[in-house]
C-alpha cells in the first residue's frame, strides 16, 4: 500500500516561489527504490501535464515549458520529494500532484502507478 501526500500549495503573486512537497508512505522504504517519481500539473480546464521526474540516481527531467524555474529533487532518508517553484507566473495556477513509480524517467502520467490528491497552487498577477 503506498500513499502520497502533497503540502506547500497556496496562493503566491507572480514572481513568487513556493516549495511543494509529498511524502511518501509506505510498508517498506524500499518500495521506491530503483523506480523515478514525478510531479504533474492540471491548469484549469487542462489536461494534467508533466511537468519535472527524478529517478533513484537523482537524474531529472523537466518539461520545456517549466525549466529553468522549477527543480525537482527528493531525499530518501524522508521518503519525500520535492518541487521549488521560482519567479511563478499566472499559468502555473492549478493543482499539482506528485506520482510514483515509474519504471523510467518520465513525464508521461500513463508510466506511473501511484498518485496523491493534489495540493492548489494559485498564482495572482
Amino acid at each position: 500500500q503506498v500513499q502520497l501526500v502533497e503540502s506547500g500549495g497556496g496562493s503566491v503573486q507572480a514572481g513568487g516561489s513556493l516549495r511543494l512537497s509529498c511524502t511518501s508512505c509506505t510498508a517498506s522504504r524500499a518500495t521506491h527504490s530503483g523506480t523515478s517519481m514525478g510531479w504533474f500539473h492540471r491548469g484549469p480546464g487542462k489536461e494534467r501535464e508533466g511537468v519535472a521526474s527524478i529517478d533513484d540516481d537523482h537524474r531529472t527531467t523537466y518539461a520545456a515549458s517549466v525549466k529553468g524555474r522549477f527543480t525537482v529533487s527528493k531525499d530518501n532518508a524522508r521518503n519525500t520529494l520535492y518541487l521549488q517553484i521560482n519567479n511563478l507566473k499566472p499559468e502555473d495556477t492549478g493543482m499539482y500532484y506528485c506520482a510514483a513509480e515509474a519504471q523510467v524517467l518520465s513525464l508521461d502520467q500513463r508510466d506511473y502507478h501511484y498518485w496523491g490528491q493534489g495540493t492548489q497552487v494559485t498564482v495572482s498577477s
